[in-house]
């Protein structure tokens, strides 16, 4: 089964926490602070396997956890970081945000990497809060947590060349005839319900692969059919080969055929139509092909469709024409370049994440003063509330944030109850 879009769940390791320690040794005097940092968390990676084809590993795994790390010791000593844990993910896949649609990345190397979840980094420790006012404080960070989101992955093959058409035009068959592949072939209406890759090496030491796209139908663009779905793939394609039945018997008009397939290219995506595009005339072993072919190209001459379009007539049983179009389709191949995603320029890259800065306060129907906002939740999360001196220095923070005043001009007297996360404190004025 072929599996082409799926949604997964990634969750980066949390931080170690960092020690409140102190020196405790013989002949050494007022010691002072010892506590060691926390270790960083494990991120999570996709990494493009060349040994991929699909994306149907994640249909019995969706959800992806890394390690935290080690929490810090004593004598100065760090935790240990978290490896990150990679994700094997196909050539070709495009990686989206879930919640706001952005496109996070897309891999289309072998061997690109994209950091989709940042580990926390660890939280120092009380060595770090050492000053001429206090010499001994117990202060340290707990870990910051990992980035955690839902991610969509969705495979779009990589081709240099994409074959469309009306279902049974003769695709399937053409892909076999100028490749090893051995797609299923039937005489019946979609028979290809997956893409097909084929790699065509000619004589000449020239070589593309060849992507059998299933059949696209009236409506395609919108939803309809099994077309909508791997119109998608069309977009990494370099030239498109549009393949035309000649069958008199058929009961369709070519030339109709022609702009309707047109239509759904354009309609889902305006820039296909400005690659290179080749009409390829097929079944031309049929009696009465031929005169349907004569008229097909003065009926093109009449239409609105791409420049310079160049048309075959072929018949993949008797391998009539074939020869000619792929060497015609390899010189075409050569003069168009590869386009290749901005972010695929390094090997390596991360997904930032926005974060956002403001807080907002209301009040529940308990009458506690509610803080909401990804930077205070963080912001708590990373502060050791077990000891003192952290809790007087998270005060200081929240007041420089203008969470004091907010929670004053909200209507929060002396002795109400404020609530950050699992948190709930006394607010005083």
């Amino acid at each position: 089964m072929f599996v082409d879009q799926v949604k997964i769940e990634v969750k980066a390791g949390k931080g170690g926490d960092g020690s409140v320690a102190f020196r405790h040794e013989k002949y050494v005097p007022n010691g002072g602070p010892a506590g060691g940092d926390g270790g960083k968390g494990g991120s999570i990676v996709l990494k493009v396997d060349p040994g991929l084809r699909t994306l149907m590993d994640f249909r019995y795994r969706r959800k992806f956890k890394a390690a935290s790390g080690e929490n810090g010791m004593i004598k100065g000593m760090y935790g240990r970081g978290a490896e990150d844990t990679f994700i094997k993910v196909p050539e070709g896949t495009m990686v989206k945000n879930v919640a706001t649609g952005e496109v996070i990345g897309d891999l289309t190397e072998i061997g690109q990497e994209l950091v989709v979840a940042k580990g926390g980094r660890g939280g120092r420790g009380n060595i770090h809060f050492a000053n001429a006012k206090n010499r001994a404080p117990e202060i340290a960070e707990n870990g910051e947590p990992g980035q955690e989101l839902e991610i969509q992955l969705e495979l779009r093959v990589i081709a240099d060349v994409g074959l469309v058409g009306y279902p049974s035009v003769g695709k399937s068959t053409l892909l076999s005839v100028a490749t090893s592949a051995k797609p299923k072939i039937a005489a019946y209406h979609f028979t290809t319900l997956v893409p097909n890759l084929g790699m065509v090496q000619l004589q000449d030491g020239q070589d593309f692969v060849m992507a059998d796209l299933p059949g696209l139908i009236e409506g395609a663009s919108n939803g309809v059919g099994l077309g909508f779905q791997f119109l998608r793939h069309v977009e990494r394609t370099r030239v498109i080969l549009h393949l035309v039945d000649m069958d008199p018997d058929n009961g369709r008009e070519p030339i109709d055929d022609f702009k309707q397939i047109n239509h759904e290219l354009v309609t889902y995506d305006a820039k296909i139509l400005e690659r290179p595009q080749i009409v390829v005339a097929t079944k031309m072993d049929l009696p009465g092909s031929k005169e349907r072919f004569e008229t097909f190209k003065t009926q093109l001459k009449a239409v609105d469709s791409p420049k310079n379009l160049k048309v075959f007539a072929i018949s993949s049983v008797s391998h009539q024409g074939v020869a000619q179009l792929l060497q015609v389709t390899a010189d075409v191949l050569s003069s168009v370049p590869k386009t290749v995603p901005s972010e695929s320029a390094t090997k390596t890259y991360t997904y930032e994440a926005p974060t956002a800065n403001d807080f907002e306060v209301h009040k529940d129907e308990d009458d506690v003063y509610v803080i909401t906002g990804e930077r205070i939740e963080k912001l708590f999360k990373m502060t050791n509330l077990d000891h003192h001196d952290s809790v007087l220095r998270f005060a200081k923070q929240l007041k420089s944030l203008g969470v004091e005043e907010a929670l004053r001009q909200a209507g929060a007297t002396n002795g109400d109850l404020v609530a950050i996360d699992d948190f709930t404190f006394e607010f005083v004025d």
